[in-house]
């Protein structure tokens, strides 16, 4: 059973859906996700969300504020301490609900927001279980490693001359993921994330827009989930690592995983799995679901 909802996030209105099990009774356990970079709900959730439904689990996906169906005036920014703002605010609006059992939550995230789930897992205690999926844990590193030395440094120049546009009103944007990697300035400078996501927007995203605004690369290169790891004791934690991911580095995953100082901990590396395989491949979607519905269940 899917349940449109909304519910307000700092002065926003944050479109979401419920994926609640056929015929469940009662109070159930509630997993809360969003997104990674410029992503809609309506991306690879829902195919989690619907197999660890068979977990007698419920999911809510939501959009963040400026993104898909959520209000905001400001849109396609990404500021990951705002996007974490509306996961707090979506666990404290699904606890509210008499389906939920508020001292049974947690989260998942995937890419961007495999990152944001695991500082969640160290600042709200109302989270009990985490699923971290192809995380991206340290930005300036992992954006090293995706440009050349040539186009991270045309990505800092950019983001330079962007800042000093600000000041005069002038706001400017990036492509979220470049077909060609020298003609045109991009976030994520791999042809198949662009060819994925244009097929998702094709079929089942529509409201995704392949960009950002500048800031949001800036804000992602001073980004790190380190500081925060040494926090999380008593979360339990997943993480889901594809073997040789070159896009959000999986060595860095692994080296952040080791970093949780929880003993309720476990790794799981996907071999002959890829970073956008778990998305354009429903098979290996369907991988790491059902890693995430044996640990939520």
């Amino acid at each position: 059973m899917e349940l449109h909802v909304k519910f307000e996030s700092n002065g926003e209105t944050l479109a979401g859906v419920l994926f609640r099990p056929d015929n469940a009774q009662g109070k159930l356990p509630t997993v809360v996700c969003a997104g990674g970079w410029c992503y809609t709900k309506e991306i690879i959730l829902p195919h989690i969300a619907r197999i660890v439904n068979d977990g007698a689990v419920q999911v809510l996906a939501f959009d963040y504020a400026g993104f898909g169906e959520s209000s905001g005036a400001r849109r396609q920014h990404l500021d990951p301490w705002q996007q974490i703002s509306d996961y707090r605010n979506a666990l404290t609006y699904i606890e509210s609900r008499d389906d939920v059992d508020p001292l049974r939550l947690g989260c998942l995230g995937i890419s961007y927001s495999g990152g944001l789930v695991l500082i969640l897992a160290a600042i709200d205690p109302r989270i009990k279980s985490v699923v971290s999926i192809v995380p991206v844990v340290d930005g300036f590193n992992n954006l090293r490693r995706a440009h050349d030395e040539r186009c991270f440094a045309d990505l800092q120049a950019g983001i330079l001359q962007d800042r000093r546009g600000r000041v005069a009103g002038k706001e400017g944007k990036i492509t979220m993921a470049s077909q060609t990697r020298y003609e045109e300035l991009s976030v994520w400078p791999f042809p198949r994330v662009n060819e994925v996501f244009m097929q998702d927007k094709e079929s089942e995203a529509p409201l995704h827009e392949h960009w950002s605004t500048m800031e949001s690369a800036e804000l992602l290169l001073n980004y790190s989930v380190s500081p925060f790891l040494s926090r999380v004791i008593n979360t339990n934690v997943m993480m889901i690592v594809a073997e040789g991911d070159y896009i959000t580095a999986w060595d860095l995953e692994v080296q952040a995983f080791n970093q949780i100082r929880s003993q309720a901990k476990q790794l799981e590396i996907l071999s002959g799995v890829s970073h956008m395989s778990l998305y354009s491949d429903r098979a290996d979607t369907n991988i790491a679901a059902v890693r995430a519905k044996e640990w939520f269940s």
